[in-house]
């Protein structure tokens, strides 16, 4: 793993995009795994920003995202297609058909999660993964526990996800108890994976995955399995590091 620490979310989502757009130009057909939640929004709106002020051309790019709630429609406002919509699809010239996020409403769960993937391998695979990292470790929404042969399921979510979740609803009762998500090894699948971690509720996540075992319970150190994966995060995300993975950092 490549350790990148910088000042900042700002800085963070700078590099982050940087990165993603460089690949996209290099590559106009390139393959991008997306993440929701609260940690990549920054990075969409500096893409958004690249495209707009700089020309970067998506339109022979495709995307896949890491999931989606179980019995919410791509309609529901807090549905994960409604959020990619509103971060970033509808800013940018990704063409709507290649963008793919699990139908979390199918009638047949079991038969969405083997469509997902035969779709993931059709594309030829996901050449960028973009990853947050959970409170306990969870990427995507495999919890701890998941096996590193998993692939897109439906999953449970534990209690402090469903409680981490429940500032984007009403009231905790109304979070989704449940998921589609990539499995691990789907992720592993990748060719190249960029986890962002921001703030100081991060900090031990963080050094479970860079300086522990990997383990199953901790499934973002699995990571540690893959050959190219680069971990951006703020100094606060840092913070709880060992000498050694800080001698590492990068703060260009």
């Amino acid at each position: 793993m490549k350790l990148v620490i910088v000042k900042d979310y700002q800085e963070m989502s700078r590099k982050a995009a940087e990165l993603l757009a460089r690949e996209v130009k290099n590559h106009p057909q390139t393959v991008l795994g997306l993440a929701t939640g609260g940690t990549p929004v920054g990075m969409y709106r500096e893409l958004v920003k690249l495209h707009q002020e700089e020309g970067i051309d998506f339109s022979q790019a495709s995307s896949f995202n890491l999931d989606e709630y179980v019995g919410l429609s791509s309609a529901h406002p807090q549905s994960y297609r409604a959020y990619m919509q509103e971060n970033l699809f509808r800013h940018i010239n990704l063409p709507q058909e290649k963008t793919h996020v699990p139908a979390g409403d199918a009638k047949d769960l079991a038969k969405e999660c083997a469509r997902y993937e035969e779709a993931i391998r059709e594309a030829g695979g996901i050449d960028i993964q973009v990853l947050g990292i959970g409170n306990n470790g969870h990427i995507g929404f495999n919890e701890p526990g998941s096996s590193a042969e998993s692939t897109t399921r439906v999953v449970q979510l534990t209690q402090s996800t469903i409680e981490a979740n429940a500032r984007y609803f009403a009231s905790v009762e109304e979070v989704p108890t449940q998921a589609v998500s990539m499995g691990i090894k789907t992720i592993l699948g990748a060719k190249k994976v960029v986890l962002l971690a921001s703030g100081e509720a991060k900090a031990e996540a963080v050094r479970l995955m860079l300086e522990g075992e990997p383990t199953a319970d901790v499934p973002a150190s699995l990571l540690q399995l893959h050959p190219d994966v680069i971990v951006i995060v703020d100094e606060a995300a840092a913070s709880q590091l060992g000498v050694a993975a800080a001698s590492s950092e990068d703060k260009r």
